[in-house]
């Protein structure tokens, strides 16, 4: 029989900067090359091969195997959950570079947080699912108090956020039943966005909001990291959809 959870060797195995960026440049239907995800880090192949190792090993990563090559995903939805609420709680990094600046925004304007919609974009569809009465129960707004009541450490169980008639309605004319959505993961959960400190929307129907999103043609997803690129369809899709103008964000 085991004792407490060890906590530090999961913390151990984050803090490595290599390791760290590996697993932020993956998400939900990404798989990358250790080529690939060399280059994201910053290391030598042969150095990225132990890294890799030791995530594999862990159990935070799987590996697919397709003829000589070999891609790596995050193992379990778990694994990105961790990733964000380190993120959340986290400083910002000194941004050195135009490249990294580029990047750093990108991110903030609009990214995959493992598999639902995040930053600018997912936090003013939020607001918007708010005011246009889809959702009730909270005001999208991320409140800290004394009493840790929505706190980032455990973003998704203090706001109760309830699906309305009026949501479900409006879900099922953008292509989406959240009625029949599988699996038994919650419908409804909510991060507090690290970048812009306001709820966006997670859980079964954040997801396959996201999904649909895609399918639409909408947003795309960047080649080697989270950051969404919003397409000028996209733009006019949100705008007419939930009144959301995402030059104004």
């Amino acid at each position: 029989m085991g004792g407490d959870v060890d906590v530090a060797a999961v913390a151990a195995l984050m803090a490595e900067p290599a390791r760290a960026r590996m697993l932020l440049a993956l998400d939900r239907d990404r798989a990358l090359p250790a080529s690939v995800l060399a280059a994201e880090s910053g290391v030598a192949a042969s150095t990225a091969s132990g890294h890799l190792a030791r995530l594999l090993d862990a159990g935070f990563l799987s590996v697919e195997e397709h003829g000589r090559h070999r891609y790596y995903r995050l193992a379990e939805p778990a694994v990105a959950e961790v990733l964000e609420t380190m993120a959340r709680l986290a400083p910002t990094t000194e941004i050195r570079s135009l490249r990294q600046g580029t990047r750093a925004e990108a991110l903030r304007r609009a990214r995959s947080c493992y598999d639902h919609l995040a930053g600018r974009a997912g936090t003013a569809v939020m607001a918007a699912l708010l005011d246009r009465g889809w959702l009730a129960g909270g005001d999208g707004r991320f409140h800290a108090d004394a009493s840790g009541r929505d706190r980032p450490s455990a973003p998704g169980w203090d706001v109760d956020y309830r699906l309305t008639p009026a949501g479900l309605a409006g879900f099922r004319s953008l292509g989406i039943d959240p009625e029949a959505l599988p699996g038994r993961r919650p419908l409804i959960r909510y991060c507090v966005d690290w970048s812009e400190q306001r709820h966006h929307l997670a859980g079964k129907l954040g997801a396959a909001l996201l999904d649909r999103l895609h399918e639409l043609g909408w947003v795309r997803r960047a080649a080697t990291h989270r950051a969404l690129t919003v397409t000028d369809e996209g733009r006019d899709g949100l705008r007419s959809a939930f009144g959301v103008d995402l030059d104004d964000t």
